[in-house]
């Protein structure tokens, strides 16, 4: 309850009106009265105390002042929180193996540039880049160069830089950037709430006075853009590419045709994922790029999703600022596309959001110059305000020209979750005080076993209040993916799904590492985003096992940033064995071994391993198949270490249960121990004959010496006697020396 009370204070500041900052003290003070009632210490009941008496008097004198100010920061990401743990010389490796991309080189940001690399001292020399960027083949076509913008739109100001007289009006024209122009288009949006423009406050040189940027005199332009584990200084020169017809290359302000900044960013941030022919992406990973705004993806097709939730959630933060909104549709057939007036596998940008009565309502964008529009029953033209759906409220809540404005449509809520596929919010990192960022490297196994996490990075979560945590898992990009969506010439979701899933796993497992999936408190979905985010609700009293998780990624290895947000301080280390000593142990199921479950009568032919044990200890069998579609089993038997050739129950000391594919977990509880002694253990395929390779780890408190069980045919060759070397000249059946096998 303290969380909620410490965010209701954050909003006084920041509330747009002074009837909006009143009503939230007396909330925020509110809150703080019942949680003095709780406090289970004298100490305590002081501190709320004191917060709440602070609030009254704060309440107090926002009623008697003339007028209310918000307080909004010029550059939001200042209050961010930064991470501040010490990393590895392993994690410093990463980081600066992330800097190359492309080509190019992005190198970690340290300090912001002094002004003066962006003077032209003879006002003719300009800065170029050393290579352009990759245009598609649509651009291609009616390329006419790289043109400068004093070239293209005349003499620039640093007004003109960023200060748009009309409404901004972002569109995209021959591009392939959707996501890119509609993160855009949100990001203006916050402009238009009054929060300030927060976009162009990446990019350099910068005008500290005025908070805005400045024209660069030389050409060049220098961005704090956030991949590949941290901020990086991106840096291009101001060509654009320019066209020989009416149609545009890059993103324009439809209001404002001389407006740079958009343009610029565009650039940067396609010099980042590779090129102007850019195969696609989503507006969440976008904004996290652009802003380092933390990206949240909502399924909008889920059994699970609670509409009225999501939009009690989301709208007085949109309103104070603190997130960006996008959407996402799916595959839309032509047909589909034509009746519902939307694109398929196409991102919109949420410009605005509005209750009345029932109605819950967005202002939606195509970004599209010339796109299609939604033609629902919420209005998207003039004809259909006499409809039912419009009433004196909507009339009185929705501006007219919000209505007809080129490629935005008001939508109500259950249309959109009924035609869109993805809700993607990007919200303000500085609702948390703490950060910590874990860089790590992981080679992905070659063999995909359904349900393991053997050889998963895991963390060590361990909160000081309860609170709610949220963890970031980003994978890192790599010039090599870009190559692989670029090979792919079908649909977007093909080249997403190219590129591989990710998913997190959390687990109340006292922190210690876990191998299969079973059990998990927080279950992630699969997405083919770069990015995956996972809200805790975390208690003072559990450690918990966070474990990033993947389906399909095509390449060997791979670098990843796990995020953890909070309000409170965390502890955060990589996830140990909850068994000090481990050994690692190899063998096969062969056409003579594979001896099938233990109902089969050559149950006993199975691969067999002794292990004797010098003193109590738990133990933990993973057994992992070479073929992950074999469904397979491991138990721990009494049998002095010697080969079993039939089990009793009370012959069982411990099994993995039912069989299943690819890997199995056999584990004593650590409360119980094995006791001193010889045991077996038996690994086993369902049906016998199956063949393929295996590995298996034996767990253990004390070292333990494990060593395979010579199978029972081993050290004799099968052989035929010719016919006349064997009674009296008849053919005899299969001979067994004791000779050594070659």
């Amino acid at each position: 309850m303290e969380a909620d009370a410490q965010a209701a204070e954050s909003k006084v500041d920041k509330s747009l009106t002074k009837e909006e900052a009143l009503k939230n003290a007396i909330h925020a003070a509110e809150l703080y009265m019942k949680i003095t009632k709780l406090a289970s210490s004298d100490t305590e009941r002081t501190r709320f105390r004191g917060k709440f008496k602070q609030l009254l008097s704060k309440a107090e004198d926002i009623k008697q002042a003339a007028q209310w100010t918000p307080s909004v920061s010029k550059d939001v990401l200042l209050e961010a929180p930064l991470s501040r743990r010490q990393i590895s010389r392993r994690e410093e490796v990463i980081l600066l193996e992330g800097s190359k991309l492309h080509g190019f080189k992005f190198p970690p940001w340290t300090n912001d540039p002094d002004n003066s690399l962006f003077d032209n001292p003879d006002e003719t020399s300009f800065y170029t880049e050393s290579a352009d960027l990759k245009l598609s083949d649509a651009q291609k076509a009616i390329f006419a160069g790289w043109k400068r913008p004093h070239e293209s739109l005349g003499i620039l100001t640093d007004e003109g830089i960023t200060i748009s007289i009309d409404e901004i009006d972002l569109v995209q024209d021959i591009t392939t950037d959707c996501s890119v122009v509609a993160s855009l288009c949100a990001g203006t949006a916050r402009f238009r709430k009054g929060r300030g423009q927060l976009l162009p406050t990446m990019m350099y040189p910068f005008d500290q006075q005025n908070s805005r940027p400045r024209v660069s005199k030389n050409g060049k332009y220098i961005f704090r853009l956030h991949f590949n584990g941290c901020f990086r200084k991106v840096t291009i020169d101001d060509r654009l590419p320019a066209s020989n017809t009416s149609r545009s290359l890059h993103v324009i302000d439809r209001n404002n045709p001389k407006l740079l900044w958009p343009a610029l960013i565009e650039k940067a941030y396609l010099k980042v994922r590779g090129g102007y022919d850019f195969p696609g992406s989503n507006s969440g990973t976008d904004l996290w790029v652009m802003t380092g705004w933390i990206p949240e993806q909502v399924f909008l097709q889920s059994d699970e999703l609670q509409p009225e939730l999501l939009w009690q959630r989301i709208l007085n933060s949109f309103g104070y600022g603190d997130v960006m909104i996008t959407l996402g549709t799916g595959t839309l057939s032509r047909k589909e596309e034509k009746e519902l007036g939307l694109a398929g596998e196409h991102d919109y940008a949420v410009l605005d959001m509005k209750e009345v009565g029932s109605q819950h309502l967005l202002l939606v964008k195509n970004p599209w110059c010339d796109g299609m529009v939604w033609k629902g029953r919420v209005l998207v033209a003039e004809e259909e305000i006499s409809t039912q759906t419009w009433t004196q409220d909507l009339r009185e809540a929705l501006p007219s020209n919000s209505i007809t404005k080129p490629g935005t449509f008001w939508m109500n809520l259950d249309a959109v979750v009924q035609h869109f596929e993805s809700l993607y919010l990007n919200w303000n990192p500085g609702l948390f005080k703490h950060r910590q960022d874990h860089h790590f490297s992981w080679t992905i196994p070659t063999m995909k076993i359904p349900g393991s996490f053997i050889h998963n990075p895991q963390y060590a979560l361990h909160p000081t209040k309860a609170e709610t945590v949220w963890v970031l898992l980003s994978r890192h990009f790599v010039t090599s993916e870009h190559d692989i969506a670029q090979n792919k010439s079908s649909t977007l979701s093909d080249t997403s799904s190219a590129l591989g899933f990710i998913s997190l796993y959390v687990f109340s497992t006292a922190g210690q590492r876990v191998y299969l999936s079973d059990n998990a408190a927080h279950r992630g979905a699969f997405v083919d985003s770069p990015q995956t985010l996972a809200r805790l609700e975390v208690s003072p009293s559990e450690t918990y096992t966070i474990v990033p998780a993947q389906h399909g990624l095509p390449l060997p290895k791979y670098s990843f940033t796990l995020s953890f947000f909070s309000r409170s301080p965390l502890t955060v280390a990589p996830a140990l064995d909850s068994l000090p000593h481990f050994t690692t142990h190899t063998g096969s199921w062969t056409r003579h071994t594979a001896g099938g479950n233990a109902s089969a009568p050559s149950y006993p032919l199975n691969p067999q391993f002794s292990i004797a044990v010098p003193s109590p200890t738990p133990i933990t069998l993973i057994l992992e198949s070479g073929d992950p579609e074999l469904a397979v089993h491991v138990k721990l038997v009494y049998s002095s270490g010697q080969r079993v050739t039939s089990i009793k129950g009370k012959d069982m000391v411990m099994s993995s249960g039912d069989y299943r594919r690819g890997c199995a977990l056999a584990s004593h509880l650590s409360e119980s121990v094995v006791a001193t002694g010889k045991y077996t253990i038996v690994c086993s395929t369902f049906s016998a004959g199956q063949t393929a390779s295996f590995t298996l780890r034996v767990g253990s408190a004390v070292p333990c010496t494990v060593l395979p069980i010579p199978a029972e045919t081993a050290g004799r060759l099968s052989t035929r006697l010719p016919a006349d070397e064997a009674d009296g000249g008849r053919e005899v059946g299969g001979y067994e020396s004791a000779a050594s096998e070659t």
